[in-house]
């Protein structure tokens, strides 16, 4: 782990919350996430699951947390199995946690080596009648993937058929879905070194470069902030920018374009995600400051929308009608177009074809009940753009806001985004 300690308390106030929405008698099985193969005998970065992370901090495979709030022995209440040490796998790959560190982590005072599950659990789990786990839930995701959760709420089914099988992620999602106060420390962390990064950018790109030298820049000044890429950084010259998930960044930069540069830092697993379009040359065109200004305008009009109560939909709808108010202005579309337009096919979808934001958290895209108003304590991005192919111009700008019980507040507020504050730095 390349992050600082965080304060155990934080582990510890999620694991409460989380009991508090358990019915009676029932017992909270997470499980840690595999390492995942890249190829031959290697493995990607190991990337922790979100709710066993949320509720303990503990940062390796091969854990388990159970929660049983109601069990007669206070010791059996919360529970930590982790691998045990090991002196051949401290050669080679380094130390694990011991009993003791895995302890002063999570704030769990019961921990056991993984191998004593079989002894301790089928009592445990027996004096329950309800069995929360955490199968895979990701609604976005185009790959199939068997996670340690999904075993596990199988094998569980199998041993304990009389029991009441319940998954545990919509108590997840009601609760992640409003920041901590801690969590929204390390989210402030990782937009910070976001801006750091991007501030690197506006000094160091020029035309005539590559897509991945700017994306190398970004890497350089995230890890080197003890962070890592909350996604694939999109960096996006000219007309690939029309493209919404363009990752391959390979293409050199033109003196006339428009790098789309799409990325955010990960501090602790909680993500930043932000958006910036900046001119090759250091000077926007006249014609690129039009559109860019518009583009602008509605991110600026929508965050000032985002406070209790609102519901996502609402900031789509509204987003929709200042974009086709701004497609007007550019001489895109004309007003008579939007009268005879269908409404089942809007014509602005043509340039504005994603929603205008998501929730963020510990992904991405985090956790959510888009059904639910905002709430104070939700972190939601603001991310408006125009995409035009016939112009060789795509421009998208996007913060991260967190909602509180008076005005939004941009954590993004100190990274550039005003056409002349990046001219002046780029020049």
């Amino acid at each position: 782990m390349r992050y600082q300690s965080i304060p155990s308390s934080l582990f510890t106030d999620r694991r409460k919350e989380f009991a508090r929405k358990m019915v009676s008698a029932s017992v909270a099985i997470f499980c840690s996430n595999d390492p995942m193969p890249r190829s031959g005998d290697q493995f990607y970065p190991f990337r922790q699951d979100v709710a066993l992370f949320a509720l303990s901090g503990l940062d390796q495979p091969g854990t388990i947390i159970v929660l049983c709030p109601d069990a007669k022995k206070k010791s059996n209440r919360e529970i930590a199995f982790i691998l045990p040490q090991d002196p051949e796998h401290l050669i080679w790959h380094g130390e694990r946690y011991s009993q003791k560190q895995a302890s002063a982590v999570s704030g769990i005072s019961t921990i056991y080596t993984i191998d004593q599950w079989d002894r301790i659990m089928p009592s445990l789990i027996r004096t329950s009648s309800t069995i929360y786990t955490h199968p895979r839930q990701a609604d976005r995701s185009e790959t199939e993937v068997r996670t340690e959760n999904d075993r596990m709420n199988e094998k569980l089914k199998q041993l304990y058929p009389e029991h009441n099988h319940l998954s545990a992620h919509a108590i997840l999602t009601r609760m992640l879905m409003l920041k901590h106060p801690a969590e929204l420390d390390l989210m402030r962390k990782a937009v910070q070194v976001t801006g750091r990064a991007f501030d690197s950018v506006l000094h160091d790109i020029r035309p005539g470069m590559y897509e991945y030298e700017v994306e190398a820049r970004l890497t350089y000044e995230i890890s080197r902030h003890g962070c890592q890429h909350a996604f694939e950084p999109i960096v996006a010259s000219g007309g690939s920018a029309c493209t919404l998930h363009y990752v391959r960044n390979n293409k050199l930069i033109g003196k006339d374009d428009l790098v789309l540069i799409d990325f955010g830092a990960e501090y602790a697993c909680m993500a930043s995600d932000m958006t910036r379009t900046i001119p090759a040359s250091g000077r926007f065109s006249k014609r690129q400051k039009a559109i860019y200004t518009s583009v602008l305008n509605v991110l600026n009009e929508v965050t000032s929308m985002m406070r209790p109560g609102v519901m996502l939909s609402d900031l789509n709808k509204e987003a929709g009608h200042l974009i086709e108010g701004e497609l007007v202005r550019l001489k895109i579309i004309s007003n008579r177009d939007l009268r005879r337009q269908d409404p089942a096919h809007p014509l602005r979808k043509k340039y504005f074809m994603h929603g205008i934001g998501h929730h963020l958290g510990y992904d991405v895209h985090d956790v959510s009940d888009r059904r639910a108003p905002l709430k104070a304590g939700m972190v939601i991005t603001c991310e408006p753009g125009l995409y035009i192919p016939e112009e060789q111009i795509g421009i998208r700008l996007e913060n991260d806001i967190l909602i509180t019980r008076g005005k939004p507040k941009n954590l993004m507020v100190d990274i550039p985004i005003e056409l002349e504050e990046i001219e002046d730095i780029m020049n």
